[in-house]
């Protein structure tokens, strides 16, 4: 055995008990484990290595994001049956962005087992929210491709139930302006426009009040201690509004 082949040895015995720990985290044992590795190979790792046999995990983003929407939208559909379609879109939105998945990937403590090249890795690639939520959605896919839907639908179940709840929870439902530009250009086809209506108070304790409008339509106001605050809380009480008003019985 040269020199190289004992060193490439070594590297593929390390990995195999990286894989393995990630598998004792997700809970999920793969039948063939080169599933989960190409699940947490980025393209960058992939442009820097001289190996024929590693893939990147593109393909497995790619159909891990198509399953894990219709797994958050079958958990979102059983958790709340009377919701409106425009009340699920929003939420299953929020639970996938970018930032959720990240944020998920981060609590799973994944990032050290996840392939980067050095360029990467010196550009702070393992805190990225793009790379790391691309790398959940690539295990979704690898799990799926490993041993079909219903074993995705479980890890999914784990991993999200916390957050279907009746009030969606801080962690990962934020944004309120980000919500409202999905269900703006969905339901009406504009973005939302937000302007300041008055602010009051001393320089070291002003209060803003702003408005959320859509179609030239005020849909919500909000007062904050800063702009940006006061754009969130008029986003969330357009969303309220829009919501109430989906819910209510249509005339007759």
């Amino acid at each position: 055995m040269s020199l190289e082949e004992w060193w490439r040895d070594r590297m593929e015995e390390k990995r195999l008990a990286s894989l393995k720990e990630v598998e004792r985290r997700l809970g999920c044992q793969f039948c063939e484990i080169g599933w989960l590795d190409k699940a947490l190979t980025h393209q960058s790792f992939i442009n820097e290595t001289t190996s024929t046999e590693k893939v990147s995990n593109e393909v497995l983003e790619f159909l891990g994001d198509a399953v894990l929407n219709l797994g958050v939208s079958h958990l979102l559909l059983k958790k709340f049956p009377e919701a409106r379609e425009g009340t699920l879109s929003m939420r299953r939105a929020q639970l996938v962005k970018q930032s959720s998945l990240a944020f998920l990937f981060k609590e799973l403590r994944l990032e050290e087992h996840l392939l980067l090249g050095k360029g990467e890795l010196s550009n702070g690639g393992m805190k990225k929210s793009s790379i790391l939520s691309n790398a959940y959605e690539a295990l979704i896919g690898a799990i799926f491709m490993d041993s079909g839907f219903y074993q995705a639908l479980e890890i999914i179940k784990h991993h999200f139930e916390p957050y279907l709840q009746t009030e969606p929870p801080s962690v990962l439902l934020d944004d309120f302006k980000s919500l409202l530009q999905i269900h703006s250009q969905q339901s009406f086809g504009v973005s939302p426009q937000y302007r300041v209506l008055k602010e009051s108070g001393p320089d070291h304790d002003k209060q803003f009040q702003a408005s959320a409008i859509i179609g030239g339509e005020v849909k919500g106001t909000g007062w904050g201690r800063s702009k940006k605050m006061a754009e969130q809380e008029a986003a969330k009480n357009a969303l309220d509004e829009i919501s109430t008003k989906s819910q209510a019985p249509n005339d007759k």
